[in-house]
């Protein structure tokens, strides 16, 4: 079954404002989430989703009580919410795959879900500018859809990206929003940054720098976040890029080098080099090859564990 808004089929394809404008609660809901100062969420009860990962649990989660992922620039950060069960998915969407992506965010939302409970599926979209090679604006169209696609029904909620979520300054165009969080246990989204965004910050980006597709790292059942095992082949010029300025990897390694936040480039030179030092994933990434484990301790705080089955 559809898209839907106000329970009325989507008509695609249209852009992100024809469409906003066509439904006028779309359009105050991106407005006021626009119009929100950025929340700083710290490390307690926190799961962060990078790029190309996607996270899921439920209110009944004794752990994890907010998801969250920052740094879109022409990337999308999506939520998906069951309200029967309060079943919630976020992922960070580059625009990669969204084809094969967006089947999995259903898939995640489903293994929670009891067909016959109540409550509807609702989609939160959230993420993108007016850049000027249009990334954003043909991520939107790919998401939008994708859902369309589905077969359940998918009620789309929150739209502020590409145009809904730009701000010109100097002729430059730059997204409002990059970051936003969801409580799981209220359901509220709002604008944040994540100071802390591990645990193994670097080794996950390492793997989306590489290439690897969208992954699910979150085991509800269990409470525990799985990492691996990864293998990914070396990336190409590691040394090259490494001896370049700042100026020449803002520009050759990002999709938007005018809008990247300022971290930016510290962040990628810390993957590359951590490419470098494992050109491909070893033993010593994955002891004995099995995934590393982390559970959150009685902090809150994510704490590893020794070995598969602690």
């Amino acid at each position: 079954m559809p898209l839907l808004v106000e329970g009325r089929r989507v008509r695609l394809p249209q852009s992100a404002g024809d469409l906003v404008r066509a439904h006028p609660p779309l359009e105050e809901r991106a407005r006021l989430l626009r119009g929100q100062s950025v929340q700083q969420v710290g490390p307690q009860g926190l799961l962060y989703v990078q790029q190309r990962e996607l996270a899921v649990t439920s209110p009944k989660d004794g752990s994890i009580s907010i998801l969250g992922s920052d740094d879109a620039t022409t990337c999308h950060i999506v939520v998906l919410r069951h309200t029967g069960n309060g079943a919630t998915c976020l992922t960070h969407c580059d625009g990669t795959d969204t084809r094969a992506e967006v089947p999995l965010i259903m898939s995640s939302i489903k293994s929670f879900s009891d067909h016959a409970q109540c409550g509807r599926l609702e989609v939160h979209l959230v993420g993108g500018f007016s850049d000027d090679r249009q990334l954003s604006q043909k991520l939107t169209h790919q998401l939008l859809s994708e859902f369309d696609r589905q077969e359940e029904d998918v009620h789309l909620v929150t739209l502020c990206v590409t145009e809904l979520n730009d701000r010109e300054e100097n002729e430059n165009h730059f997204p409002i929003i990059y970051g936003i969080a969801v409580n799981i246990k209220t359901a509220e989204i709002y604008r944040a940054s994540f100071p802390d965004r591990g645990p193994e910050e670097v080794l996950r980006a390492a793997r989306a720098l590489t290439g690897g597709p969208m992954i699910s790292i979150y085991d509800a059942e269990t409470e525990q976040l799985r990492l691996g095992p990864y293998s990914w082949v070396p990336f190409p010029h590691a040394d090259f890029w490494l001896q370049q300025d700042d100026k020449q990897i803002l520009e050759n390694l990002s999709t938007s080098p005018l809008a990247e936040p300022p971290h930016f480039v510290a962040h990628i030179r810390s993957t590359l080099m951590f490419l470098k030092k494992h050109p491909s994933p070893t033993s010593a990434l994955f002891p004995g090859n099995k995934a590393l484990l982390y559970k959150k301790n009685a902090g809150g705080l994510w704490e590893k564990l020794s070995s598969p089955g602690s």
